[in-house]
């Protein structure tokens, strides 16, 4: 049986090692042996229909038909209807006591072949994680060598084991059972502690991402218990009924919960709520997370459903075997196991996945087949690989492609070609892309790849943890890597793409809340390279990665955002902001003038992309969203904004102003004040300020034209932006004393104003004077120690001082004109970078 998307989507396929779309032989993939042929059987019947909320609503466009054949065999077929109908064969009969190797948690082994059974193990096996162990019902565990020996069986539980978990480790193991009891033992099967007792039987358990917490079912609440003597518990009622099954992943730190109420829930970590399931027929008897987090898997009764991560389901399956009382997924993601009500263990692989780009469109259509369609003019082209397909990535006129044992780099130019290399460490759990090379994580670390296939770099840093790594935490632009820490959330590390080292003077970027998602800019120089991340609570910062000496200021630009996505063309950050889609045209408003910020922004009412809407891409001037219910809406954007980047990347300063007196918006003229400020251009961004209404910065820069040196003016320029320090160093290295002094009088500096003065022995009395005039302007006398101290035996003469001053002006103007390359006064101001 299938149930297809109608948008593209997954295809999960029905039972059996081996199954997919065509003829092939059975137990391909799994390593079982092969199926004999199905019999013949009669016409197909229709598959029972799907419950409310069960697909997407564009999801009902192909008939869903299922035929019966004998246990342990099958085949696939093309049905009448055009879909493909999938048999419940290749169901592998395995009998109650047999060890298997259906892994209860993440990464499943391999299957043994269909009837292995291990006569030692008396009673009937009730949990089985993914490192060679067994629960059961006597109240005992087995370790399990590969070979299916058991080596050693553990007293642990009055009654049932009900659940047994690995940490990710594989250093500890937590087992339940029906004494309420919840009980760590080290890999050779010492108790090291019991973590809790309760009066009711405990059905499922789960490790938390750093192995320090457990999680694990009370009744109708979920507990979190830290292993901590003294920590804080979580607790939580999650189901109107009792939880029968609980998993938490590692990347994404999401809880799916289970339960008697047919009902299956994903939580965070914090105990909120993201999605609830409609009712279901039957109990939800397992879920379980793909290893990447981007998936799950539910079973109940006669039921297999493949589900995104925000909870919405890609795809639903009918197999005959009863309720599927647990769940295992492979290592690299790709196929799934299911234990059985009816004895059996039925496969199942994730197929009809898709990657769009601009024009193309790419599908795969098979475990080792893909099929890319150019929506310009139809044309269709079939890839094969040699192995199955473990992540693919479509972006900047490349696609990325790993198998289990080599990847594959095609050009959107010819697909006829590609460029392949082998892998060392195999499965590969991440690739993102920039426009000059591609990133893959596997088990061995992180790898920069040219698209040429040539190794470029491999960033490490002390305590790396490549299995737990996915795109909210890693990013890539042509000159830049950043990696989010898992043991300190808090830390960015940064690296050179073309070295592997540290960025700059090796400094992370350090923030006061955990960092949950990260993403870098593009485009532009690596100089000008900008981070924005949105922190725990949802608040939204960028920030330099060029980081040498002086701390780099990190500078919020948003609350309540939860998800964002730059440009691939230019540096615009679009983001989902409360209740709305809000695009920064401008991030870099913030640092040059934060007061005309809200003028560079285009905000869009979000309420239509309904609850937990999430951004997928962001390709030009279209930015794509899917909704919660798996649908995808693309919105297109002012095209404008990205032409201008263009513009002042080439310094067409001329074109600029043109084009925002043909477009005559605001948001435009805005974006171009600020650009024009970054770059030192003066006289355009006059223009711009003018047309945006702000009249008293129009005087200001008309002010900063007339002064006589060109440091003097670089200083003002930084003090418009607002970097005050950074204005103060260029005088003072300049030689440009009083001015130095001057411009923290302006802004009521005084202390910073005295020690220069005290420090370069002069205009002491100056800062005296000016401080005296503020305090009798408030009617206030002076009562700092500092300054009475100086003021004594000093009189404040404003001839002397007004001459002192008028003196420092004229050394100035006799500076700039013994350099001719400094402008004049008059000319008009362009300083370049």
């Amino acid at each position: 049986m299938t149930a297809r998307r109608g948008e593209g989507g997954f295809y999960l396929g029905g039972a059996g090692p081996g199954r997919g779309r065509g003829r092939e032989r059975a137990g391909e993939a799994s390593g079982a042996a092969a199926a004999a042929a199905a019999a013949a059987a009669g016409p197909a019947a229709p598959a029972p229909p799907l419950e409310n909320g069960a697909q997407n609503p564009n999801s009902n466009r192909n008939s869903l038909q299922m035929r019966a054949v004998p246990s342990g065999k099958g085949r696939f077929e093309k049905s009448a209807a055009g879909a493909a109908a999938i048999f419940p064969a290749a169901t592998a009969q395995a009998q109650a006591p047999g060890p298997g190797r259906l892994g209860a948690g993440h990464g499943a082994h391999p299957p043994a072949a269909p009837g292995t059974v291990d006569r030692s193990i008396d009673r009937s096996i009730a949990a089985l994680p993914h490192l060679p162990t067994a629960s059961a019902s006597g109240g005992k565990f087995h370790l399990i060598s590969k070979l299916g020996r058991v080596e050693k069986s553990v007293e642990a539980h009055c009654g049932a084991v009900l659940a047994g978990r690995w940490n990710y480790e594989g250093t500890a193991l937590v087992t339940v059972g029906e004494d309420g009891q919840i009980k760590i033992w080290s890999k050779s099967g010492m108790l090291r502690s019991t973590l809790a007792q309760q009066g009711t039987p405990v059905y499922s358990v789960a490790w938390g991402p750093d192995s320090e917490k457990v999680l694990y079912t009370a009744g109708k609440q979920l507990v979190i218990k830290p292993l901590q003597p003294n920590a804080k518990i979580s607790q939580w009622k999650a189901h109107d009924g009792l939880i029968l099954k609980v998993d938490w992943n590692s990347v994404n730190d999401y809880i799916l919960s289970a339960g008697e109420d047919c009902k299956y829930k994903v939580w965070d970590s914090y105990g909120r709520l993201l999605y609830s399931s409609q009712p279901h027929e039957h109990p939800i008897t397992s879920v379980a997370w793909a290893p990447d987090g981007e998936l799950f898997a539910v079973g109940s009764f006669h039921t297999l459903r493949l589900c995104d991560k925000t909870g919405w389901s890609y795809a639903l399956e009918k197999p005959n075997t009863g309720s599927i009382f647990n769940i295992a997924w492979s290592i690299d993601g790709t196929q799934i196991a299911g234990a059985c009500g009816n004895g059996q263990v039925v496969f199942a692989h994730v197929v009809e996945q898709r990657w769009e780009w601009k024009n193309f469109e790419v599908t795969l259509t098979k475990r080792r087949t893909m099929q890319v369609r150019n929506v310009l003019n139809d044309a269709v082209d079939l890839l094969e690989f040699r192995d199955r397909v473990i992540k693919a990535s479509l972006n900047y006129g490349h696609l990325v492609v790993s198998t289990s044992l080599q990847c594959y780099v095609f050009s959107t130019k010819n697909w006829n070609t590609p460029l392949i290399f082998d892998l060392k460490e195999g499965t590969v759990s991440l690739i993102l892309q920039a426009e000059r090379h591609f990133l893959l994580v596997d088990a061995g670390g992180i790898h920069l790849y040219s698209y040429e296939g040539r190794l470029i770099s491999s960033p490490k840093f002390p305590g790396m943890r490549t299995d737990i790594l996915n795109a909210q935490t890693v990013s890539l632009s042509n000159d830049t890597v950043a990696v989010r820490d898992k043991a300190d959330e808090k830390v960015v590390f940064l690296f050179e793409t073309l070295t592997g080292k540290p960025l700059g003077d090796g400094k992370l970027i350090s923030h006061k809340n955990e960092i949950m998602e990260i993403a870098l800019d593009q485009r532009g120089l690596t100089s000008e390279r900008k981070i924005a991340f949105i922190d725990k609570n949802r608040d939204l910062y960028i920030t330099s990665v060029k980081r040498f000496g002086k701390e780099e200021k990190i500078i919020k630009l948003g609350t309540m955002v939860h998800t964002l996505a730059w440009s691939d063309t230019c540096n615009i950050l679009c983001g989902l902001q409360d209740t709305r889609l809000t695009v920064w045209y401008y991030p870099n408003t913030v640092y040059v003038d934060r007061d005309i910020l809200p003028k560079t922004l285009y905000e869009r009412d979000a309420s239509e992309f309904s609850r937990n809407p999430h951004i997928v891409c962001f390709v030009g001037n279209q930015v794509t969203i899917r909704r919660a219910d798996g649908s995808l809406v693309h919105i297109s954007i002012s095209p404008y904004p990205a032409i201008l980047h263009e513009y002042v990347s080439g310094s067409k300063w001329e074109e600029a102003v043109r084009l925002c007196r043909f477009v005559k918006e605001q948001t435009l003229w805005a974006c171009l004040a600020a650009m024009a400020v970054a770059h030192k251009d003066m006289t355009t961004a006059e223009i711009a300020y003018a047309s945006i209404g702000e009249i008293d910065k129009v005087q200001y820069i008309n002010s900063i034209k007339d002064l006589p040196s060109k440091e003097s003016k670089m200083a003002h320029i930084l003090m418009f932006s607002g970097n005050i320090q950074e204005a103060e160093t260029v005088l003072l290295q300049s030689g440009l004393i009083y001015q130095a002094i001057q411009i923290n009088i302006n802004l009521y500096n005084w202390d910073r104003a005295l020690d220069l003065a005290v420090k370069h022995k002069t205009h002491v009395d100056t800062v005296l004077a000016y401080r005296q005039k503020f305090l009798e302007a408030f009617a206030k006398k002076e009562t700092n120690k500092r300054y009475l101290q100086y003021a004594e035996g000093l009189e404040v003469d404003w001839d002397k001082i007004k001459a002192k001053i008028e003196m420092e002006i004229t050394k100035e103007q006799e500076r700039s004109s013994t350099n001719p390359s400094a402008p004049s006064s008059k000319s008009t101001l362009t300083v370049q970078r």
